[in-house]
């Protein structure tokens, strides 16, 4: 595949090299009058919108954590005129998770640095706060009006801004350049969706690109697409999908759930829908019916993508007519065996699932059969589980191609094909180990992501030598 190809093909020397005079551009106070209009017409729209959006955070329930800090009223402060802190920013949950491996890292070869990480949404912040606590500390993204995103930036004065994947905030990125600092987009890849989005608005889009020092991209074509938006070419590479370096990678028995916390029998096998969105949920629990009048012994466990939904998929498994227990109350109760028979169990809580996978006998990945574009396949593959997903991998493309051509996972397209993928890996234990460990064995070849971002990063930022 191109994406891992690129991570190998230069030296050891061109790998880790960076000219951060190249990449940095022209001088900080120079903007042309084309790009002074577009950023006027923005703002515009945002001043135009600012009532909707603090209705909004007023009425939203998850908006409401860190509202200050969401409307720049509260902002970060450097310890000292002299502390050195270096800023990530990581939407929600999912680019949260993919950076800790690099955040790790950071702050084990850098421990005088200061790591400040910012999200968007509430579980970005439960991520930063479980994963990497007494590394980083956590705030709220303020909006991105100019004069929220001028004095976060002046109170925080970063040595260099990290932004994960493809949050690209203007006026931020703006008051970034302006002064100077240092910006890199790592992991960085652009959905189908996105890319035609914001081909729409490419001449606004060239000049926010602008902006960014440094592109670490995931893909070949991920790196053609902030091309063709007007990203400069040679500030764009291609280096790899960092959550090959996840540390569900090192997955072992030790880390994972033991199947008597399940209330797993012995005879039992576990059958774990991971991520899921409400369309694949009524496909997931025909299928589960099919699979249990062929292979007894079969459990289904259902871990939506939004546990805010919990007490409907309860609902919808009881009106399905299967017995439905929760995680969180078995994992109080301290996993009582069950009963035997077809049963569903619904994971209600956030951060066991990359564990849970360990504990399958067969995975599935959600939004893949609904039009979502997919959640991480990497989480089940780490354990040698066997992953089914659908056709809509639009967010892990190469991740997806690389497990059907190697025979790593297998693409369903409906209720009959998942049923029949499930049922020919929990009848053939031989079949769904090859499968299972050539997924692993993917991701072992792919591993490498993170050191590679971090030296182009440290070179970036000047932290070579700190």
């Amino acid at each position: 595949m191109a994406f891992a190809a690129a991570a190998r093909s230069p030296s050891h020397a061109e790998a880790f090299r960076v000219d951060r005079v190249k990449v940095m551009g022209l001088p900080t106070h120079r903007e042309d009058p084309a790009t002074a209009m577009w950023y006027a017409l923005y703002n515009a729209l945002l001043f135009l919108g600012f009532p909707v959006v603090l209705v909004v955070l007023l009425i939203k329930r998850r908006c409401r954590s860190g509202l200050r800090q969401r409307l720049g009223w509260v902002v970060p402060r450097r310890g000292s005129s002299d502390e050195r802190v270096l800023w990530i920013h990581a939407v929600s949950l999912g680019e949260v998770s993919a950076i800790v491996p690099l955040a790790a890292a950071l702050h084990r070869r850098h421990p005088g640095v200061k790591l400040v990480v910012s999200t968007v949404t509430d579980t970005g912040r439960e991520a930063v706060e479980r994963h990497l606590a007494g590394m980083a500390t956590h705030c709220f993204l303020p909006l991105d009006y100019p004069w929220m995103a001028r004095r976060f930036v002046e109170s925080l004065n970063p040595m260099g801004f990290v932004v994960v994947e493809t949050e690209l905030w203007p006026n931020i990125l703006r008051e970034i350049r302006r002064r100077g600092i240092p910006s890199v987009i790592v992991n960085g890849r652009l959905s189908s969706r996105s890319f035609s989005g914001y081909k729409r608005i490419r001449p606004f889009m060239r000049r926010v690109l602008a902006m960014v020092s440094l592109g670490l991209l995931q893909s070949r074509r991920d790196e053609r697409r902030f091309v063709e938006l007007g990203a400069a070419a040679d500030r764009m590479r291609t280096t790899g999908n960092m959550k090959f370096d996840l540390p569900a990678g090192d997955a072992t028995a030790a880390d994972g759930v033991d199947r008597s916390a399940l209330g797993l029998l012995e005879n039992e096998r576990l059958i774990v829908a991971g991520s899921t969105h409400p369309s694949e949920e009524v496909m997931l629990l025909k299928s589960y019916r099919a699979v249990t009048r062929e292979a007894a012994g079969a459990v289904l466990l259902l871990a939506p993508r939004h546990i805010e939904r919990s007490d409907e998929m309860e609902r919808a498994v009881r009106d399905a007519g299967f017995p439905v227990t929760r995680w969180s109350r078995m994992r109080r109760d301290g996993g009582r065996p069950g009963a035997g028979g077809p049963r569903v169990i619904l994971l209600d809580t956030r951060g066991d699932l990359a564990r849970i996978y360990g504990a399958a006998a067969m995975a599935f990945v959600g939004g893949t059969l609904a039009p979502i574009g997919g959640h991480n396949l990497l989480e089940p593959a780490a354990w040698g589980t066997p992953v089914c997903f659908g056709p809509h991998t639009d967010h892990c493309q190469d991740i997806a191609e690389l497990f059907v051509e190697t025979g790593g996972g297998i693409r369903v397209r409906n209720v009959r094909e998942l049923t029949d993928a499930l049922l020919k890996g929990l009848r053939d234990r031989a079949w769904a180990s090859r499968v299972g460990q050539c997924a692993r064995n993917i991701i072992d070849d792919h591993r490498g992501v993170v050191e590679h971002n971090m030296h182009l990063i440290e070179e970036l930022v000047g932290l070579r030598g700190f």
